[in-house]
């Protein structure tokens, strides 16, 4: 039956990242229910979406190369801040990781709720004349990708609002960007997992399939349900765990 469980978060994860963000707060409580402590938890739901960063990354490839030159600046942020916030997680006591998820997933839930509001804010407040990376955005983005490295649920929304602000260019170039910092931060965290022992790497395989298939189909639900549904949900769901996480 976990199995069945872990598949269906997987999936739903998928489509609910497709459509709205934030699908980590689905499959990171379906890990918990397997028994695994909070930690192999986070770090196995990094593998399990790093699939998914590749895919996305790889339909966006033609506007990273043209991105390419700001791509390689962020390189370096992206890869030391997703090691340095893998490496503290593992270096975090399982008792104090369990004392900060709770706060960690009400800060997904506020991005998520309020993705609309930094879309506005991003398209409002773009930056003018060619650049390349500021270095206010080299330093937000290394802190961003500890974060990712850490926790990383909404990570995406904090880094496309920071490029869209901070770059020229569309919008649709911040968020090849975002997606090839999400690929760096992502892969080199589930790397760094995987060579630690930490990750369960056959739930991650099972949650990764069935997540690209929920991705699938999020894709062309995104068409017709409307996003605001699917993101009250996310966030109702998300607060609700929360809480259950901090009375016990």
């Amino acid at each position: 039956m976990i199995w069945v469980i872990l598949a269906a978060a997987g999936f739903g994860a998928g489509v609910i990242n497709a459509i709205a963000g934030g699908g980590s707060l689905l499959s990171f409580p379906a890990l918990l229910l397997t028994g695994m402590g909070s930690v192999a938890a986070n770090a196995t739901n990094t593998l399990a979406v790093w699939p998914g960063t590749v895919s996305s990354a790889w339909a966006y490839r033609k506007i990273i190369g043209e991105e390419r030159r700001r791509a390689l600046l962020l390189f370096a942020p992206s890869a030391i801040g997703g090691l340095a916030g893998s490496w503290v997680l593992l270096h975090t006591s399982q008792k104090v990781f369990d004392e900060v998820v709770p706060w960690l997933i009400l800060f997904a839930c506020a991005l998520v709720a309020f993705q609309v509001p930094i879309g506005r804010f991003v398209q409002s407040h773009k930056a003018k004349g060619e650049g390349e990376v500021p270095v206010a955005l080299w330093v937000i983005q290394l802190l961003v990708s500890f974060y990712g490295g850490y926790f990383g649920a909404g990570m995406g929304i904090v880094m496309l609002a920071t490029m869209g602000v901070l770059l020229p260019g569309s919008l649709q170039h911040a968020n090849g960007l975002k997606l090839f910092c999400s690929l760096i931060i992502n892969g080199v965290a589930a790397l760094y997992f995987l060579g630690m022992g930490t990750a369960s790497l056959p739930h991650a395989a099972l949650m990764a399939v069935a997540s690209i298939a929920g991705g699938w189909v999020g894709a062309h639900l995104a068409q017709r349900l409307p996003a605001g549904i699917m993101r009250a949900v996310v966030v109702t769901y998300g607060v609700v765990l929360a809480v259950v996480l901090m009375r016990k």
